[in-house]
């Protein structure tokens, strides 16, 4: 039985194609359905062709959402990297290096949600945050608390986000005040937490492999980690390939160093989570600064993906990632806001930085801007098509939804951005940008893509949470600057 199309919108729409094209199409026609999917996608249909088109879709009476000048649509970010209760040390603790900044910052904060009464005030507003800045699907940290992350789970599932969420595994190297009594506790209050998970309910979609809330295994990093904790971590795993893996990788050469001591039998950093079976198609390993070249190879190998945090890298002084050497080899690549070693959870800010970042690269390689070779990103300051991709196709990938989600296409959730670079609160608007009304005059000659890609960029590097009208995951509106 067809589920029947419960809405259309009409308007420009922007979509991701390949790391280095994208759609800008004027006039397209949407239709979702009542469990949240895209049934169809209708290019170049004109006002007042809408009800011909509708009516050769067999459709009579149905919900247009018809989007104004100045607005177009486009996939939800993904945002592969953060750390919810890292948020309220937003902006703190940046003249630290990592270990230092998470003995003296990080730490003491997390701790913190050991409380469940802080953790049910702190968690709504975190949350809210992300999804005003346009993130549809998040990768949380939690803490090592069983409790306040099941607040965070229910939280996060009663506002509608999608998001991976993972209780921190952390039984050594840690304060005495934040740390876990014994690898055997860590699992049990990891099982008990997966569970608490699968127990929620699917979401708009009615689908229970389509869910809101997926769990996510979390050794910190290998550093917080006792062998015997890894161990049992890997038979947990094993038992079902559908789990998620997130953990840290090579962010810092400290940390590297002490890995190192910390597993002498093993080759290198990545060969640590290897050797217990961490390394697979839905492993997501954050930062990847410091990996050496057999390390690539084995992410490669594995299918395992890297979520790039240039904002946190940059403020931590742990390093620059060679992201486009990392694309050139094959390994998938989404993009981390990295609460709160980064200050922002927009990823419009990460995907500025993750620009800069690929320009600082570039620059160190080639300081006269001499012509190298086209059509590769190694060594290359990364354009806006590659961006926009690591923003929300690559971060699908990443986190291996990208059959579900990343781009607008039939058959996926409308996770979907009503974009509006013509707020008159945005910083578009106050610095004297209207794309609605100054790139459109006949002036520039340009045709409606170019005017649609104008406003893409504009908002990319220009833009901030006031530019996003609405927020929707599996059809169902839950944020923006419309949302009531």
């Amino acid at each position: 039985m067809l589920t029947p199309t419960v809405a259309v919108y009409h308007g420009s729409l922007i979509n991701p194609t390949t790391l280095t094209s994208y759609e800008a199409i004027p006039n397209c026609l949407i239709a979702v359905n009542a469990h949240g999917n895209i049934d169809w996608i209708v290019h170049d249909v004109k006002d007042s062709s809408i009800q011909e088109t509708l009516l050769q879709k067999g459709l009579l009476d149905v919900n247009i959402v018809a989007l104004q000048e100045g607005q177009f649509i486009m996939p939800g970010f993904i945002d592969t990297h953060t750390h919810a209760p890292q948020v309220p040390n937003l902006g703190t603790g940046y003249q630290y290096e990592l270990l230092e900044w998470l003995e003296k910052f990080t730490f003491p904060m997390e701790a913190n949600f050991q409380d469940l009464d802080f953790a049910n005030q702190m968690y709504p507003s975190i949350v809210k945050k992300f999804i005003a800045s346009g993130t549809t699907t998040c990768c949380y940290y939690g803490t090592l608390h069983l409790e306040s992350n099941k607040v965070l789970a229910g939280i996060v599932h009663s506002l509608g986000q999608r998001a991976l969420i993972g209780k921190c595994n952390m039984d050594r190297n840690c304060p005495s005040y934040y740390i876990e009594p014994s690898s055997s506790s860590s699992i049990s209050d990891t099982q008990e937490f997966i569970s608490f998970v699968h127990s929620l309910p699917p979401g708009p979609s009615n689908n229970p492999s389509n869910p809101l809330v997926y769990p996510v295994v979390t050794p910190r990093f290998a550093i917080s980690c006792t062998n015997q904790l890894l161990s049992s971590l890997q038979n947990l795993v094993h038992s079902d390939p559908r789990l998620h893996i997130q953990t840290h990788i090579a962010e810092n050469p400290k940390e590297v160093e002490f890995t190192k001591e910390l597993y002498p039998d093993c080759e290198h950093y990545a060969g640590v989570y290897d050797s217990y079976g961490l390394l697979r198609k839905n492993t997501i390993l954050a930062h990847a600064v410091w990996l050496g070249e057999r390390e690539i190879d084995l992410v490669k190998e594995r299918e395992a993906g890297i979520s790039h945090c240039p904002t946190s890298n940059f403020n931590l002084r742990s390093g620059v990632a060679p992201i486009g050497k990392y694309l050139d080899r094959g390994v998938k690549i989404g993009l981390g806001s990295d609460v709160s070693g980064g200050f922002s959870p927009s990823m419009l800010v990460t995907m500025r930085n993750a620009s800069i970042a690929s320009t600082v690269v570039a620059l160190q390689y080639n300081p006269t801007n001499a012509p190298i070779e086209a059509g590769r990103f190694t060594n290359r300051q990364l354009p806006l098509a590659t961006l926009l991709y690591l923003a929300t196709k690559g971060g699908a990938e990443v986190c291996a939804l990208d059959k579900q989600i990343g781009s607008l296409e039939p058959g996926k959730s409308f996770d979907a951005l009503i974009v509006d670079v013509s707020n008159s609160g945005s910083t578009l608007k106050g610095s004297g940008i209207n794309p609605a009304a100054s790139i459109s005059t006949a002036a520039l000659n340009l045709s409606s893509r170019d005017i649609l890609e104008r406003m893409l960029e504009r908002f990319v590097f220009c833009g901030d949470d006031r530019n996003i009208s609405a927020v929707y995951v599996q059809g169902k509106l839950i944020g923006g600057t419309s949302y009531a």
